[in-house]
């Protein structure tokens, strides 16, 4: 597949203003970076991301997740292996991204683990995610390029290094 659309190629404010919400979840969210790895990792499963499914993966495999709970994420409901708050997060993941709503219940189990501004954090790491996943998506944006710590890295010049630098 032929990439249609290179970032690199977009308006400084454009990514400038991708990658503020991709810098602002990685150094000032109240969220383990575990959990947000295994969020997005989610989100882009659902979404069919293929950039961001790399990145992900490559990136929850650095913060200590493993490949058992990563290759069965998408039966995480008849797991043993995650926790209660993961679980929350992962049924808030799966409301923005399928639904777009948040019901009741699944808010309530939110708050049982996580304080508002944590509930905050998490549904803007799952739209950003979204976000990415789908200009990712409109301009077929080449996987396999992405190296772990690429994001926090200084400035880089290839499509990889940009795209995986503003990725949230």
């Amino acid at each position: 597949m032929e990439q249609r659309i290179s970032f690199m190629e977009l308006p400084k404010a454009y990514m400038d203003s991708l990658m503020g919400i991709g810098a602002y979840l990685r150094k000032s969210a109240d969220v383990d970076s575990k959990l947000l790895e295994l969020i997005t990792y989610r989100v882009s499963q659902i979404n069919g991301c293929a950039f961001c499914l790399d990145m992900h993966h490559k990136d929850a495999i650095y913060h200590g997740e493993t490949e058992q709970r990563l290759h069965s994420l998408p039966a995480w409901r008849d797991c043993p292996y995650y926790s209660e708050p993961e679980r929350a997060a992962l049924e808030l993941a799966e409301s923005l991204t399928g639904k777009c709503d948040v019901d009741d219940a699944v808010y309530a189990n939110l708050e049982k683990h996580f304080t508002k501004d944590q509930i905050a954090d998490l549904a803007l790491a799952v739209s950003a995610t979204n976000t990415w996943n789908r200009l990712n998506i409109t301009f077929r944006t080449t996987p396999g390029t992405y190296q772990v710590n690429q994001r926090a890295a200084g400035s880089g010049t290839s499509e990889g290094q940009t795209l995986a630098k503003a990725h949230s």
